[in-house]
C-alpha cells in the first residue's frame, strides 16, 4: 500500500523518484508511516499527500474554513475527544456522524467514538493545521484543558472545587480557605496550562490587548487585533475556574491575590516560543468579580522610519526634524494612535555613541539598549517634572519626556529646548495645530512656545488591507462625499480641488474579502497616517498672535501641509487601507 501511494505520487510528479527513494530508506529504520515520512522530510505539503490519499482511499477531501459545520454534530463531540484524536466534527444525520480527520488509516478515533458516542462514524479528510484551527475556533481556547480539570483529570486536588469556590462566603476561616484553595489551583498545572493557551492564542493572532471579564453567568474573552476588540470564542465552563485564573495571572505578576477591593497593577515577563513579552496586568474590580486586561509588550523591537508609513515627503522632513540640535518635537493623538512607536523610532535613529539619550516615561514600553529610561512613579514623588530637572544634570544631548500633562512639566521641557537640548514629546490632542492650542491652555507663554517648539506630528493608525483575500471593489468612494465636514464645505479647511476630485469620486478602491490569514477581517496589520505642522517664521507670527485654531489650520494648508484625512485618503488610492478606516479613525478631529 505504502509503495503504491509512492507511485501515484512520483506519477502525479508531486515527488520526485530520488524522494520517494529516500523516504522508503527512512521507513525502514523508522517504521513510520510513508506519508508522514514525505510529510516531515518536505518533499510534498500535507494538503497535496490528503488530496493523494483521498483519491486513492476513496475519501472526500474537504476545506474546512469553506465546510459547514453543524452545531449539533459539535455537541455530541466533547472537547477532550477533538482535542485528543484531532478530529473535527462536521455533520449528523439520523445515527451518522460525520467527522473531519488528518490520517484515514488512523482507527482508534473511530473506535472510540463509536463505541462512546453509539454514531456510526463516517470520515473525511482535512489537513492537521485546519483541524486544529477549526477545534480551537468552535470549542474555544483551552476548551480541552477547561474540561479535563472540571473532571479531575488532570488533578485531584481540582475536583468540583473552582464551581463552590467562587463565592465570598463569610469571613474567617472561610476566607482563609478559600484563599488556600485558590492558591493551589492556581498553582496546579492545569490551571497554568489554560492561562498559558489564552497568551499563546493572543501572540499567534497578533493581539496586543487581552480582555478576561466577568459578568453574571458569563466569562467574556476578547483580543484587541489591529486596535479593534474582538470576542474569543471559549467554553462556558470557564466561569467555574475564573477565580483561579485571576489568582494564577496575580502570582505571575506579583499581585496580591488575597486582596480583591481595589485595582492593581503588575507586569510579568513570559516567553513564548523562541520569543519574550512583557505582560502588563491591569485589574480592577466589578460587581461580578475581578476585571481583567493584559498588554502585550514585544522585549526586543526593531524600529525604522520606513515602517511608519509616511510618505515619502514626510519621511524627509522627519529625518530633518530629528537632526536639529535643539527644541521640541509633539507627537499628538489619542490613546492607541502610534504615538510611542514614533517616538521610540526617532529615538532609534539617534541613538549612536556619540548622543547621551534620556527618557521619562510612564510605564516604559520597549527597551532600547544604549539609552537611558526612567520610570515615574507619582506615589514617591517622582513625577515627570521631578524627573526632568533631576536629568537636566545628568549632561544629555537628547531627551524623551513620555507626555505634556501640566504647566510644570510643559515649562521645564520648554526651557530644556532652549538650553540646547532636543526633546521629544507627545500631547493628547486631535490634529497638529490644537497642539498649539493645548500648550497656551495649560499655561504657557505663547512666546515660548514660537521659540522652542520645532514641529507637531498628529497620527492615527488605520488596519491595512489583507494581502492575501485584497480585491478591486467597482463601486466609487463619491459615497462619502456626502460625509465631509461642515468647515471643509465652508471652505474653511483647504480642498484641493484636483484631489478632491480624483479621491471622493472617481478613485476605484480596494477592500479585505476575508479568509483564514486575517481571522476573517479583511485587515492584516496597521499603519499610519501623518499631519505634519512645521513651526516656521509664519507658524511663530500666528502663535505669538494667539491666532485660533482654523487660522493656524488654514494658513498650514496654505504652506502645503496635508492634513491626516488627505494622507487616509492617499492610502485609500494606494489600496492600502479603506475609506471606512479613514473615516474610522479622523471623525475625531471634526
Amino acid at each position: 500500500m505504502a509503495l503504491r501511494l509512492g507511485e501515484i505520487l512520483v506519477e502525479k510528479k508531486l515527488i520526485t523518484p530520488e524522494q520517494l527513494k529516500s523516504a522508503v530508506a527512512e521507513q525502514k529504520k523508522t517504521g513510520e508511516m510513508l506519508g508522514q515520512i514525505l510529510i516531515s522530510m518536505g518533499f510534498v505539503s500535507e494538503s497535496k499527500m490528503l488530496h493523494v490519499l483521498a483519491e486513492q482511499q476513496g475519501i472526500p477531501f474537504v476545506e474546512l474554513k469553506d465546510t459547514h459545520i453543524e452545531d449539533e454534530a459539535i455537541k455530541k463531540v466533547p472537547p477532550k475527544f477533538a482535542w485528543h484524536y484531532k478530529i473535527m466534527p462536521i455533520a449528523i444525520n439520523g445515527n451518522v456522524l460525520t467527522i473531519a480527520i488528518s490520517n484515514p488509516f488512523d482507527m482508534w478515533p473511530i473506535d472510540d467514538l463509536e463505541t462512546h458516542l453509539g454514531y456510526r462514524i463516517e470520515k473525511v479528510l482535512a489537513t492537521s493545521s485546519d483541524i486544529v484551527e477549526m477545534v480551537k475556533k468552535v470549542y474555544g481556547v483551552g476548551a480541552d484543558t477547561i474540561e479535563r480539570i472540571l473532571a479531575g483529570e488532570e488533578n485531584q486536588r481540582t475536583g468540583s472545587g473552582p464551581s463552590r469556590g467562587t463565592k465570598d462566603e463569610g469571613r474567617g476561616a472561610r476566607d482563609e480557605e478559600n484563599v488556600q484553595d485558590l492558591e493551589k489551583m492556581a498553582g496546579d498545572a492545569s490551571v497554568v496550562k489554560l492561562v498559558n493557551q489564552i497568551m499563546q492564542q493572543a501572540i499567534k493572532d497578533r493581539a496586543t490587548d487581552i480582555h478576561i471579564e466577568h459578568f453574571r453567568n458569563d466569562v467574556t474573552l476578547r483580543y484587541r487585533v489591529d486596535g479593534v476588540l474582538a470576542d474569543v470564542q471559549v467554553s462556558e465552563n470557564i466561569r467555574y475556574l475564573y477565580p483561579a485564573i485571576v489568582s494564577r495571572i496575580k502570582i505571575m505578576s506579583g499581585l496580591d491575590i488575597i486582596e480583591r477591593r481595589i485595582p492593581q497593577d503588575g507586569r510579568a515577563k513570559v516567553k513564548i516560543g523562541e520569543s519574550e513579552y512583557d505582560m502588563r496586568v491591569s485589574i480592577i474590580p466589578t460587581i461580578y468579580g475581578e476585571s481583567i486586561v493584559i498588554r502585550i509588550l514585544a522585549l526586543k523591537m526593531l524600529f525604522s522610519i520606513a515602517d511608519l508609513g509616511m510618505s515619502e515627503k514626510d519621511v524627509v522632513m522627519l529625518e530633518e526634524l530629528i537632526k536639529k540640535p535643539h527644541g521640541i518635537i509633539f507627537v499628538t493623538g489619542p490613546t492607541g494612535s502610534g504615538k510611542s512607536t514614533t517616538l521610540y523610532t526617532c529615538l532609534s535613529k539617534l541613538n549612536t555613541r556619540a548622543r547621551k539619550i534620556i527618557t521619562i516615561e510612564d510605564p516604559v514600553e520597549y527597551e532600547l539598549k544604549g539609552i537611558s529610561q526612567i520610570q515615574v512613579m507619582p506615589k514617591v514623588g517622582l513625577t515627570f517634572a521631578q524627573v526632568l530637572r533631576s536629568t537636566l544634570r545628568h549632561d544629555p544631548d537628547v531627551m524623551m519626556v513620555g507626555e505634556v500633562r501640566d504647566l510644570e512639566t510643559a515649562e521645564i521641557a520648554i526651557q530644556t529646548a532652549l538650553t540646547g537640548h532636543l526633546v521629544f514629546s507627545t500631547l493628547h490632542t486631535n490634529d497638529a495645530a490644537s497642539g498649539i492650542t493645548r500648550l497656551i491652555d495649560i499655561g504657557v507663554e505663547p512666546y515660548l512656545i514660537a521659540s522652542s517648539v520645532e514641529a507637531f506630528i498628529a497620527q492615527r493608525l488605520v488596519r491595512v488591507i489583507c494581502p492575501k483575500c485584497k480585491e478591486k471593489v467597482s463601486e466609487r468612494v463619491s459615497v462619502l462625499a456626502g460625509e465631509r465636514s461642515e468647515k471643509e464645505k465652508e471652505g474653511k479647511v483647504r480642498i484641493d480641488k484636483e484631489k478632491e476630485g480624483r479621491i471622493w469620486k472617481d478613485t476605484v478602491y480596494y477592500r479585505g474579502k476575508g479568509c483564514k490569514a486575517c481571522n476573517n477581517t479583511g485587515y492584516m496589520g496597521r499603519t499610519g497616517i501623518y499631519e505634519i505642522l512645521p513651526v516656521n517664521e509664519e507658524m511663530r507670527k500666528l502663535i505669538s498672535q494667539k491666532a485660533s485654531v482654523d487660522e493656524i489650520k488654514e494658513k498650514a494648508a496654505a504652506l502645503g501641509m496635508r492634513t491626516l484625512k488627505e494622507d487616509g485618503w492617499d492610502k485609500v488610492a494606494a489600496g492600502i487601507t479603506t475609506p471606512e478606516e479613514v473615516m474610522r479613525v479622523t471623525q475625531l478631529e471634526e
